[in-house]
């Protein structure tokens, strides 16, 4: 049976994980994406409850008897130009359920159970300190060529996604120490230490399994043991799939799933409405608010610190200086960044955690503070420093919006900031996270309230290649440690708690607000299932 080391010591990742990770990042942060808000009573605004509230809206999910036939047509965020798993970043915005269309996955969250469930798999159980978890496969899964689904072809393509360079292949390297095929239908995870919450791993790129025929030729072909196989693919355009008639899980309803390409969050809203597609994925605050005031149906599900000042803290940048970046935190007041990208109508706070979140620590986050940021600065201008910032961004009217506000912002209490713009979103990619050659940009961090380990680590761990700020702290990592090692909730809370008090103290971001995104419906789509990071399921969708 095949054993693969994960080892720290056998780290494999590539630069190409800095794309995937940052892009989709850049990308959700730059289309000023954030709930509703109540208006002006300061940086924390209140929310609706039926915006920010994770699950059904407008009666969507209702359940009926399957009919079978027909096609569904998802006009998604991103559209993808690859199908393999680990190519590219795997979120719900940016080709995961895509993916989870051709490969499935071994688990899923249950939104109804509040918990990690087998999909693909058929059993997942830890010891009781959570660092070896055993898998156990069904008897009767194939891939679409025909063959057999069993624990030797797990381990290899997790093996394959770390060294691939997926988006979760840092942090899987760091955490896993082994995976091995124990027999034909028993897959066992060793880890470096406990991690109650590592299924979440598995609802994602490591838990969607490539056939090992996929990699037979000289170029990657789809191969996998979902419910549908590919019928046609142009990338960034469009992707067309067909239901498998072998499929696991039995009759698949659909005939055919596609994902066309429709650049406007408005126009895929209306699409939805008229009836060109059946699904679409919305993130833009006003549209998401919008749809579910006009009625649309869907799924929504929010996340935290979408949108973020991030500052660069690396040796020879303005925010080395802990004064510096404390007087750019200082700057920024989150409601006037709402006003100035989604009209007012965003979820705002300088808290990590908006008041929504299960993570909220209760506390009243207000750092604006434009005069304490004046002090800090002359501290910092009379040792020298200049005052200048340059702000990376990218040159388009969209983005254009967080640029001129944070210029504003900073330039009020002392700062000259010079804009950098990039063509691109490759470009501000390569500004931001290869080259480091920044002070200060927009970006998000998107932590989910299900899973907020995976993402404070991908951003604030000091060894982190998505660590785009160079923040390097031990105590940090040491928290962030412990936040993976959490048994319960309140213990998870307390050390949150602990790394937004670190977070006051060292300034190494200023957090703006969250986000809510809505996967819109037309109103006779039934079947479809929710899974971790805004994943939809298809493989019992139906139209009525």
């Amino acid at each position: 049976m095949a054993t693969r080391s994960t080892s720290r010591t056998a780290r494999r990742w590539r630069l190409g994980l800095l794309a995937f990770s940052a892009t989709g990042a850049l990308l959700l942060a730059g289309c000023a994406s954030t709930d509703d808000s109540g208006g002006d009573d300061g940086p924390q605004a209140s929310a609706d409850p039926e915006i920010v509230a994770t699950g059904w809206v407008n009666g969507g999910g209702e359940d009926g008897d399957p009919q079978t036939g027909g096609e569904l047509a998802y006009a998604t965020y991103t559209p993808v130009t690859a199908l393999d798993p680990a190519a590219r970043q795997d979120g719900g915005g940016t080709g995961g359920s895509e993916m989870a269309a051709i490969y499935d996955l071994l688990i899923r969250y249950d939104y109804d159970r509040s918990d990690y469930v087998p999909h693909l798999a058929e059993t997942l159980e830890s010891d009781d300190d959570h660092q070896r978890w055993t898998l156990t496969l069904p008897d009767d899964v194939t891939f679409s060529d025909g063959t057999e689904l069993d624990a030797d072809a797990v381990v290899e393509s997790t093996a394959r996604y770390v060294e691939q360079g997926g988006t979760h292949a840092q942090l899987w390297a760091d955490s896993v120490d082994q995976v091995t095929a124990e027999d034909a239908r028993t897959v066992v995870y060793e880890l470096a230490g406990p991690w109650p919450e590592f299924p979440s791993m598995l609802t994602t790129g490591p838990g969607m399994i490539v056939a090992p025929s996929a990699t037979d030729g000289e170029e990657f072909t789809p191969v996998g043991a979902g419910p549908f196989t590919v019928d046609g693919f142009d990338p960034g355009t469009e992707l067309r799939l067909k239901a498998r008639e072998d499929y696991w899980g039995g009759e698949v309803p659909l005939d055919r799933l596609t994902f066309p390409t429709i650049v406007a969050e408005e126009s895929r809203v209306e699409s939805v409405q008229s009836g060109d597609v059946q699904v679409a994925y919305v993130r833009n605050v006003g549209v998401v608010y919008d749809a579910i005031a006009d009625g649309v149906a869907g799924w929504g599900y929010g996340a935290n610190m979408s949108g973020n000042v991030l500052i660069n803290a690396r040796d020879g940048r303005a925010g080395a200086d802990e004064r510096v970046r404390k007087a750019i935190v200082a700057a920024v007041d989150p409601q006037f960044l709402n006003e100035r990208i989604d009209d007012g109508r965003a979820s705002v706070s300088s808290a990590m955690f908006q008041s929504w979140s299960t993570w909220y620590d209760g506390r009243d986050h207000d750092d604006y503070d434009p005069d304490g940021a004046r002090e800090l600065l002359d501290e910092a201008k009379a040792d020298g420093y200049d005052g200048t910032l340059s702000y990376a961004g990218i040159n388009s009217p969209t983005t254009m919006k967080s640029a001129v506000a944070i210029q504003t912002m900073l330039e009020a209490v002392g700062f000259t900031v010079e804009l950098d713009l990039a063509p691109d979103a490759a470009g501000l990619v390569r500004t931001m996270y290869a080259e480091h050659d920044y002070d200060i940009g927009y970006s998000a961090f998107n932590v989910l309230d299900e899973d907020p380990f995976v993402r404070l680590y991908g951003n604030l761990y000091s060894t982190s290649t998505g660590n785009a700020m160079g923040f390097a702290d031990p105590e940090m990592d040491e928290l962030l440690m412990q936040v993976q090692a959490a048994g319960s909730d309140d213990d998870k809370r307390e050390v949150l708690g602990q790394v937004q008090d670190l977070v006051d103290q060292t300034a190494p971001f200023a957090p703006v607000s969250g986000s809510r995104t809505l996967i819109a419906m037309g109103e006779n789509v039934r079947g479809v299932v929710p899974s971790l990071d805004g994943i939809m399921l298809f493989h019992g969708a139906w139209e009525e």
